[in-house]
Order: C-alpha cells, then structure tokens, then sequence
C-alpha cells in the first residue's frame, strides 16, 4: 500500500473541535510535525477533512 506524509502547516487555533479531534486522530500534535500513513480510505478521508490545515505527499 502506498504511504503519504501528512504535515501540520496552519494553527487548529479557531478550528471545531471535530477537525482539532481529527488532527490528532492523524498524529498532528503540533505544527510543523509529520506523520506517516498508509494511503487507507479511512486516511485520505480524515485527510480531506483537515485539507485547509495540512499538506500532503508521497513518501519515497
């Protein structure tokens, strides 16, 4: 399965509370921090969710 890098790029500040609890469902605690994820429905689907907070590539 493919794996993509999730990365914290913009504050949670102002943020509902379902997309701050989506965060750290990713592992984002912080800004600036990366995870890695397989490229699962589940994950590309809270990914969608937070799209305006985070950026997403394609790990090598």
């Amino acid at each position: 399965m493919a794996k993509i890098l999730v990365k914290q790029v913009t504050s949670k500040i102002n943020c509902p509370l379902t997309q701050k609890r989506t965060l750290e469902a990713l592992g984002l605690r912080k800004m600036g921090q990366v995870v890695e994820h397989d490229a699962s429905p589940a994950i590309l689907g809270m990914v969608n969710k937070v799209k305006h907070l985070v950026s997403v590539e394609e790990a090598k």
